[in-house]
């Protein structure tokens, strides 16, 4: 639960730093990958929430696995795009070097949702 309510509101800030700065500053291609990070973290806030309510009702080791994979999909997912658009703000020339840890992330997060599903199916 802690760190779903931290990630929802870093979810917030960041979204509210895309709609007022950084739209100053980047171009719209830029803000659109920088949203599809905040976008995709705070769907998974929610899931990490979910996550934390159902670890009281099905005690096993796929809900705590569903919740790591969580967390470790945010970081890697939202974490590569928001490196990414950093990269090209200061005009990093491999920039998209970043990109390559995004698909992982997703993977992870994929996963989150499997382990979810086998951790409720197995009361």
């Amino acid at each position: 639960m802690t760190i779903a309510s931290l990630l929802g509101s870093l979810s917030v800030a960041l979204g509210a730093f895309a709609a007022h700065k950084l739209k100053e500053i980047l171009p719209a291609d830029s803000i659109v990958v920088f949203e599809t990070g905040v976008r995709y973290q705070f769907y998974h806030v929610f899931a990490l929430l979910a996550v934390a309510i159902l670890s009281e009702r099905f005690k096993n080791k796929w809900i705590t696995w569903s919740g790591n994979c969580f967390i470790i999909g945010i970081v890697l997912f939202s974490g590569s795009l928001y490196l990414l658009t950093f990269l090209r703000f200061v005009e990093f020339s491999r920039a998209s070097l970043a990109g390559i840890v995004t698909p992982f992330g997703g993977l992870f997060l994929i996963a989150g949702w499997l382990m979810l599903m086998v951790a409720v199916s197995k009361k």
